[in-house]
């Protein structure tokens, strides 16, 4: 039987033997052959090593997804892979005699980050689940700076999901660098779309007035400010 390390250290051993091949042939351009095999051969270990049981493997699939994208790669493979890693723990769990084993809140907020990169609707569905699944406020500051960064706002609907969170914890945990999330998200947004959802406003003026800190408060407040400028 092929165990998850034989078969790493083979996927591995191949891809240095295509990238030696590569080397060689220097003085003319890759082949369509090599360059297709290579890639198969990254996706390949990208999707084994995320579905590793082990926390180093799936920062290392991480390592792997971002190196893709930075070339461009935003496929079927890389977007699959970043949504199984983002709800690790949460929606995907291993338990053993009861207790849960796969808890990774850091892989789950790298997998956010990066959903934020790939840009497409579907990352954007994808950071919807993670907001309903996630409780760690880190993962959920990731996903929310995601959702301002990928931009798509169909009927208002990324608003009311980032509204949704940040509330949860507003009365009895607010967390600064979420809500400060959160009203960067906003202002993004409504910059590009050009109108704001009422649930918007309405957590800005409670961030503005909340138990935050002050320059969280203030940035609130300034959004705010611009927000009825854009409504102009």
């Amino acid at each position: 039987m092929l165990t998850f390390k034989r078969f790493f250290i083979l996927a591995v051993t191949a891809l240095f033997t295509v990238s030696a091949a590569m080397g060689q042939r220097s003085d003319r351009e890759m082949s369509i052959e090599e360059s297709y095999l290579q890639e198969s051969i990254e996706l390949m270990i990208i999707r084994e090593t995320a579905r590793s049981e082990s926390m180093d493997q799936k920062l290392i699939a991480l390592e792997y997804i971002a190196e893709a994208i930075d070339r461009g790669n935003t496929g079927t493979e890389i977007k699959q892979a970043l949504e199984f890693l983002s709800i690790e723990g949460t929606v995907n769990q291993t338990r053993e005699n009861g207790r849960l084993v796969n808890n990774f809140p850091t892989v789950r907020r790298q997998a956010a980050k990066y959903l934020g990169q790939l840009g497409t609707d579907e990352a954007k569905t994808a950071l919807f689940r993670v907001c309903m699944a996630e409780n760690e406020p880190m993962v959920l500051q990731e996903a929310v700076k995601s959702l301002g960064d990928i931009g798509l706002n169909e009927n208002n609907e990324t608003v009311r999901v980032i509204a949704w969170v940040v509330s949860r914890f507003d009365v009895h945990n607010p967390d600064n660098l979420l809500a400060l999330s959160a009203v960067d998200a906003f202002d993004k947004l409504s910059k590009s779309g050009g109108t704001m959802d009422p649930n918007a406003v309405q957590l800005l003026v409670r961030i503005a007035d909340g138990n935050y800190v002050r320059p969280v408060q203030e940035r609130a407040r300034q959004v705010l400010m611009d927000m009825r400028g854009v409504s102009r």
